[in-house]
């Protein structure tokens, strides 16, 4: 893992990302450019510098940790600290996402610094906090069936009991 990297002409130390987020030039109309740009790197201080790789590859390649749900990949070795909160919108903000989270962290100044997520609260805690792989509840797996639950006495017997 590379502790800089080049995002075309500058040169950005791992510390300094707080997070990679997907970049859509179609809703971005204003940015001209020949590029074909599909992320955003954020830094610390919410400034951000458009990249051509995506968010996952990048995640992938430098131990991100990858919020799926969100296509956002969150550095785990950053010097700062994430929080995540829960998210309900004020009356006067109707967003037009579903926002179910928000992840905070401060910058150098002190600032509070922040983004909405579509993951719940307690996935984005877990994946970012702790690195567990979790997918969001309508990606996952389905629910096993239970087996029959007929044993013989013998091995009933045999597990270990609480203490």
């Amino acid at each position: 893992m590379s502790n800089t990297f080049k995002l075309g002409r500058r040169i950005v130390a791992r510390e300094r990302i707080a997070l990679v987020e997907s970049f859509d030039p179609a809703a971005n109309p204003n940015v001209k450019t020949d590029k074909s740009f599909r992320s955003r790197v954020v830094l610390i201080d919410r400034e951000s510098v458009l990249a051509e790789f995506e968010p996952f590859a990048f995640a992938e390649q430098n131990g991100f940790r990858m919020l799926l749900e969100d296509n956002v990949a969150v550095n785990p070795g950053s010097t700062f600290r994430f929080g995540v909160e829960t998210f309900e919108p004020a009356p006067d903000f109707n967003p037009k996402k579903p926002f179910r989270s928000r992840l905070t962290w401060r910058d150098l100044d002190g600032n509070t610094q922040s983004k909405l997520l579509l993951t719940e609260p307690e996935i984005a805690l877990a994946i970012i906090e702790r690195g567990e792989i979790l997918k969001p509840a309508a990606e996952s797996d389905p629910p096993r069936e239970q087996p029959s639950g007929r044993r013989s006495r013998r091995r009933a017997q045999a597990a270990p009991g609480p203490v």
